[in-house]
């Protein structure tokens, strides 16, 4: 994965509340068992005019000449809610979102962020309102920045806003390592265990 380490970039509200994983990507779009080619169905039912048309809606945000290369999301309540679909991150990512900001997360949707490098961020509902209102004129140039090191988001105008993240997941995203990789940094460790008491070697092996 991709290390997220300090990241600025263009923010696009998406505003509703319970955005559910079938919004963010409907099932028939999900055509592939691997990770690319999802992010042309990316939020397909209001991104595009009808269902199986790639004609686009412009009255959708991601549409708008202003939003182009949108990196950085603002959304409702309880976003990614629903199925535990991981197509949904997978179509994220492969847009090239870094980075949502919502007040609650779906928990299941939450994890797959972390574990596939996007930093999902909890700010209250009125913050991130007021961030959608700055970014709308001119978001361009109204970029979000947003240091993970710092645990921290700076707004175009200036204010600086925190947020929490577990350390585990902080260094997960911080190292870009997956759960795989977070357990063979601790291999060492497993193999001097391995070593002192041979019967736990057997022991895995059964």
């Amino acid at each position: 994965m991709t290390p997220f380490t300090v990241h600025t970039g263009v923010a696009a509200p998406i505003l509703r509340v319970n955005i559910d994983t079938d919004a963010i990507i409907p099932s028939r779009e999900m055509k592939t068992v691997s990770k690319a080619g999802l992010a042309d169905g990316l939020f397909a039912g209001w991104r595009y005019d009808k269902p199986g048309s790639r004609t686009p809606n412009p009255d959708f945000v991601l549409n708008h000449p202003d939003f182009a290369e949108t990196t950085v999301l603002l959304a409702g309540e309880n976003f990614g809610c629903g199925s535990s679909r991981e197509h949904a991150v997978w179509a994220l990512d492969e847009y090239g979102i870094r980075c949502v900001i919502a007040p609650t997360f779906g928990a299941i949707f939450y994890n797959n962020c972390i574990k596939n490098g996007i930093l999902p961020i909890e700010l209250p509902d009125e913050t991130i309102r007021t961030l959608a209102e700055q970014v709308m004129t001119g978001p361009q140039e109204k970029q979000l920045r947003i240091d993970l090191e710092e645990k921290t988001v700076t707004a175009p105008d200036g204010e600086v806003l925190t947020f929490e993240i577990a350390d585990t997941h902080r260094e997960m995203l911080l190292e870009g390592l997956d759960s795989i990789d977070m357990t063979l940094k601790l291999l060492p460790d497993i193999e001097a265990f391995e070593a002192a008491d041979p019967r736990a070697v057997w022991a895995r092996a059964e």
